[in-house]
């Protein structure tokens, strides 16, 4: 019998002992004491960013710890993230050959498992479906319905030039370019134009112009494009004013940039040197 008590007494035990009319939990875990509901703190009026989940006893719901907060720790200071965050310690406590006592104490940072972009149903784009949640819990708590996935990547937006054509002066002969930047989801489609005489009359580019070449290509950020109009030698026919333009499913852009022929490099400085006066 001696024996028996003493396997008995190094077992972690938890016993549920009644009390007329209530369960109560002793819980025998470090830091934990019998778990009364009452005396557990209410949870923030604004909602939590991450939700709420048990605390590390098992008996009061607190905030979950969001992306980019601390989590981890041991016994009932325990801190754990938010539905689909997981706690990542840093690099250099990865380097280090840690035991498992020493594991639970360590103290690491909340990070998402998803790293993409996720269109809301808000019409919105997130930067990976953890920031979407709590966006979504922060609307429920609002009283507004809440947010969902649409689709993986960015919402599908109409195009914006984030880099329009300038003014080019030069004097003929020489080598001119025009660039443009446009970014959209889908991404833009570009194309030039020369205006001739007034909007209403413009000349799709590049024509059969053997001294001008259009070019193309993707970036430098995702879903942008950008495009060159390049003129090779400038000549009296070729200055004017130039039209960008950016469309995709969801709508279009433009920007207009011009070219200008100078008699002399003396010209291209002094006009330069009166417009920033200007």
């Amino acid at each position: 019998m001696k024996s028996l008590s003493l396997c008995v007494s190094l077992v972690p035990v938890l016993v549920l002992v009644l009390v007329p009319g209530l369960w109560v939990r002793v819980s025998a875990a470090p830091g934990c004491g019998p778990c009364d509901p009452d005396q557990c703190a209410g949870l923030p009026a604004a909602g939590c960013a991450a939700g709420s989940v048990r605390d590390s006893c098992g008996c009061c719901s607190v905030c979950a710890a969001a992306e980019g907060e601390p989590c981890g720790g041991r016994r009932a200071a325990a801190r754990r993230c938010g539905a689909g965050l997981e706690c990542v310690r840093t690099d250099e406590d990865k380097k280090m050959k840690l035991g498992d006592e020493d594991k639970k104490k360590k103290l690491g940072v909340c990070v998402c498992k998803s790293n993409y972009e996720v269109c809301g149903s808000d019409a919105l784009t997130y930067s990976n479906g953890c920031a979407l949640r709590s966006a979504s819990l922060a609307a429920e708590n609002q009283g507004k319905e809440p947010i969902s996935i649409q689709n993986k990547g960015r919402c599908p937006t109409a195009p914006v030039i984030v880099s329009p054509p300038g003014e080019v002066y030069n004097v003929s002969g020489s080598q001119v370019y025009l660039s443009c930047e446009a970014v959209g989801v889908p991404t833009p489609v570009l194309t030039w134009k020369k205006v001739l005489g007034g909007k209403k009359r413009e000349e799709l580019l590049p024509g059969d112009k053997d001294n001008l070449a259009i070019q193309t290509r993707g970036g430098p950020e995702k879903h942008e494009v950008t495009g060159w109009v390049l003129i090779s030698p400038l000549t009296e026919e070729d200055e004017g004013s130039y039209e960008c333009h950016a469309a995709n499913a969801k709508g279009e852009a433009s920007a207009v940039g011009a070219i200008r022929i100078v008699h002399s490099i003396h010209d291209i400085v002094k006009t330069v040197t009166t417009e920033d006066e200007l």
